[in-house]
């Protein structure tokens, strides 16, 4: 049976005491109000259906940020960017709320405040972690918190980049990366790579020798860690092009380890010297992300969508459509039964 006390007017305090629960206790104005209360708590013990929300209630979301961050976050492949939305959500004033205040409309009215800030898939992927990380937390730390995200209209993703390089654009970007005042030989490299293999700046980045298989003819490869939709990290090889063999074995090496030594210690320095390669070459509208996809449109036509899909680490088959932006030429050849030349 509950016990009501009364603290003070108005004030009653409720406090439950039933074997197999942790203690619930909660204050009212009324009598009433602790008596129905504790009533609804107790049928709910009976019914073995109660949750105990005194988590949730002391909990807030920086707290729960802060916690799966240390677990989960850090351990990620894209844990600098993933780092970087932590912070950003830290700093937002939800993260004072604890865990039983926050609604499906707390974060709408975040999504649309953030709209006129950013693009819609910075918000999206903003979005995501937070989904994550209630997901995570029910199914791993057994808090029983609801994912309010799922309750909301995601923002609206315009269609995917079709960026790729045009007509002399691929000699004029190498020519420009070959003129940099420092690193020109990693620099062009890195690009070189990128469209051969369809890696990452981030990848290539952080690529250590000792990830690059070049012994076996015929079997050369790279080996990344990636992540499956089982959320376990796994090796996968990338398996290099002549081309790509080619511009590995002309890199000089170093003591760091890494493919392009001090070149570029994070994905930023890669990605600053990419921007000023591109700029000088006069490419407008171009990311060292639509590499990618020009590595991903000159292996399509030559190999089924499963084994791109390989090649480029995808998970799913959809991805291939995203990535797969063939010109004009390219499909006319495909018709015909032809390869075009890069």
């Amino acid at each position: 049976m509950a016990s009501i006390t009364k603290r003070g007017d108005y004030q009653y305090q409720a406090i439950i005491r039933r074997k197999g629960y942790p203690k619930q206790c909660a204050t009212f104005e009324s009598y009433e109000d602790a008596e129905r209360w504790a009533l609804d708590i107790e049928s709910k013990m009976l019914q073995r259906v109660f949750t105990d929300r005194s988590e949730l209630e002391r909990t807030t979301l920086g707290e729960l940020l802060d916690r799966y961050q240390n677990a989960v976050v850090v351990n990620n492949i894209g844990a600098r960017q993933e780092l970087s939305r932590v912070k950003r959500w830290k700093a937002h004033p939800l993260a004072l709320r604890t865990l039983d205040t926050l609604r499906a409309v707390d974060f709408s009215q975040y999504r649309d405040a953030r709209l006129k800030e950013v693009g819609p898939n910075t918000v999206r992927l903003e979005l995501a972690l937070i989904s994550a990380m209630f997901n995570y937390a029910r199914k791993n730390w057994s808090i029983p918190v609801e994912n309010p995200i799922e309750g909301i209209r995601g923002p609206k993703i315009p269609g995917g980049r079709e960026r790729r390089l045009r007509g002399d654009e691929e000699v004029r970007l190498l020519e420009a990366a070959s003129e940099a005042r420092s690193n020109p030989v990693q620099l062009k490299a890195a690009i070189q790579l990128a469209i051969e293999t369809g890696l990452r700046e981030g990848r290539l980045a952080s690529l250590r020798w000792d990830q690059v298989d070049l012994e076996a003819e015929d079997e050369e490869v790279i080996w990344v860690l990636t992540k499956a939709e089982s959320h376990k990290q796994r090796w996968r090889p990338v398996p290099l092009t002549e081309k790509a063999v080619e511009v590995l074995k002309g890199l000089p090496r170093d003591e760091s380890g890494f493919v392009f030594g001090q070149a570029f210690p994070t994905v930023q320095a890669l990605g600053s010297a990419f921007r000023r390669a591109r700029d000088r070459a006069g490419l407008e509208n171009f990311r060292f992300h639509d590499l990618r996809h020009e590595a991903a449109s000159r292996m399509a036509p030559i190999m089924a969508g499963g084994t791109l899909a390989k090649i480029m680490t995808w998970d799913t088959l959809e991805l291939t459509m995203r990535y797969y932006n063939p010109t004009a030429r390219e499909l006319v050849a495909a018709v015909r039964g032809k390869r075009t030349a890069p």
